[in-house]
């Protein structure tokens, strides 16, 4: 079986060098794989059956809904299981977590989640709706309200954040909580032991990044 790893829009502009990263790491799993850069709004051109590893968790929809020559895997889901990897301890502490909204359905992935956390001895103050009754970050709304309506979405969502420093395994959910006013802690940059780069944020500047993105590949 092939395996391909699919890292997504957004993280391949949000941070390119964390791809490689992340693919270095894949290999000691799957010594073969490669990296597949090609956007899942296209057609998948990937051989019937072909694994996809996602870190996006819209991607990891789009493959499992619509794409049915492939099957799909959330990068954590493997990292979990790898027993040599260095977790950084993190001393205890303190975060919430907003899960994205394509898991909302994926109650076992948020506990693979959740487990990663704990390895790197992060204390989870989980908000009142979490896990499968998660609320969208505000970003959904893009397109669909005015953009000063939509930042006060994201900022009611960041509100309900029991702590200042979010975790999020969503990049557009990385801007949603920087606008609400809080630290977010994208899951890729915690478990290489980084600081979350904000970069473009503003949601019309972002959007436009990831449709130019999606265009060109």
């Amino acid at each position: 079986m092939k395996t391909v790893f699919s890292p997504g829009c957004a993280l391949l502009i949000h941070n390119p060098a964390q791809t490689e990263r992340m693919l270095k790491l894949l290999m000691n799993v799957y010594p073969e794989i490669e990296l597949y850069d090609t956007c899942c709004h296209h057609e998948a051109k990937l051989d019937a059956g072909t694994q996809i590893v996602n870190i996006c968790p819209g991607c990891d929809r789009r493959y499992r809904q619509e794409h049915n020559n492939v099957t799909t895997i959330p990068f954590w889901s493997i990292l979990d299981k790898i027993d040599d990897f260095e977790f950084p301890d993190y001393k205890g502490a303190e975060m919430s977590i907003t899960d994205a909204c394509p898991t909302r359905d994926q109650a076992e992935l948020h506990k693979t989640i959740r487990n990663i956390l704990q390895k790197m001895n992060i204390s989870l103050k989980e908000p009142v709706k979490t896990g499968t009754n998660s609320k969208c970050c505000g970003d959904t709304f893009y397109g669909r309200l005015p953009t000063e309506k939509l930042k006060e979405q994201m900022a009611k969502r960041a509100s309900e954040m029991p702590a200042d420093d979010v975790v999020v395994y969503c990049v557009s959910c990385s801007k949603s909580m920087y606008i609400g006013g809080k630290t977010p802690r994208f899951l890729g940059d915690l478990i290489f032991n980084e600081k979350t780069k904000i970069g473009t944020f503003e949601p019309e500047e972002w959007h436009g990044e990831i449709e130019k993105f999606i265009e060109a590949h």
